[in-house]
């Protein structure tokens, strides 16, 4: 039996694109840029993944019609990577037409470490293509993100960094927090050093704190990078982070497929699961 939206409702904004416009405005007027995300993953469907890329272009035009200041994001398995890469790659690329004919941005999602060499196989030929219209995330946790900052930030690439929250072994990925830390700040350096503009999605006190240190130290100036937290967790925190003249942006999902997000929201961090005990009977 499915859960209730309302268990999911503190991470996600709506269970359709027209549910979440009311609060994606209401972020904008906080001078909040979003990225709004349709939910999903490893669809097993051609019909299913056509019809998503088709959602997902009127995702373009439903923004562009409530005049709201976001992007999106894509999972690459929402388009057809588990059916057959080609498949997927013209999926993309249809969709990154209409994005590039917008003059829009869209961010292709990290997911587990089975798809990270596909997807920065696919991403790199659609930077080729439509240049600063598409970027990807790295997840700093994994072994291999030290080599991957490094080739993309020298290719000039949008990354948004994460610690990442997948549920990876240890053979691969680091498994002790303060080592994780220890890796995005490293990887953080070298994308502050190389890259036009990086991104940084973390929720942690210790990393933005870091983060603003070092870029003043190192005269950095604050529109040079991006704050990212997710919707639902930190809002006041952005807010201030904007106030004090940082470019900030909230990741914003919607969809009925709502689950598998929700789940790893709440093995990030024990405090998730009492913030959505303590909001589920809010209005």
């Amino acid at each position: 039996m499915k859960l209730p939206f309302i268990f999911a409702k503190r991470f996600v904004a709506g269970e359709s694109f027209t549910e979440s416009v009311p609060k994606a405005k209401e972020l904008n007027n906080k001078d909040l840029k979003l990225t709004l995300d349709l939910l999903g993953e490893n669809v097993k469907d051609r019909q299913t993944a056509t019809d998503t890329v088709d959602s997902y272009i009127k995702l373009l035009d439903g923004i562009k019609e409530h005049d709201l200041d976001s992007s999106i994001s894509i999972k690459l398995t929402m388009m057809g990577l588990d059916i057959d890469e080609d498949f997927c790659r013209e999926n993309l690329f249809r969709l990154l037409d209409i994005a590039q004919k917008h003059d829009q941005f869209v961010r292709i999602d990290m997911e587990g470490s089975d798809n990270t060499q596909i997807t920065l196989d696919i991403f790199k030929e659609a930077q080729k293509k439509y240049g600063n219209h598409v970027g990807t995330v790295i997840q700093s946790m994994l072994y291999r993100s030290k080599n991957d900052i490094n080739e993309l930030a020298e290719m000039g690439s949008d990354i948004r960094l994460v610690k990442g929250a997948y549920n990876e072994p240890a053979k691969i990925a680091l498994q002790k927090m303060a080592d994780i830390r220890e890796a995005f700040k490293d990887q953080t350096k070298v994308l502050l050093a190389k890259t036009d503009f990086p991104r940084f999605g973390t929720h942690d006190d210790e990393l933005v704190n870091w983060i603003k240190d070092y870029t003043i130290e190192n005269d950095i100036s604050k529109d040079r990078f991006e704050f990212q937290m997710l919707y639902g967790l930190r809002e006041e925190t952005m807010v201030q982070l904007n106030e004090e003249g940082y470019k900030t942006r909230i990741y914003v999902p919607f969809g009925t497929d709502w689950l598998p997000y929700f789940t790893r929201r709440l093995a990030e961090r024990k405090e998730n699961i009492w913030f959505v005990l303590s909001t589920m009977f809010k209005k």
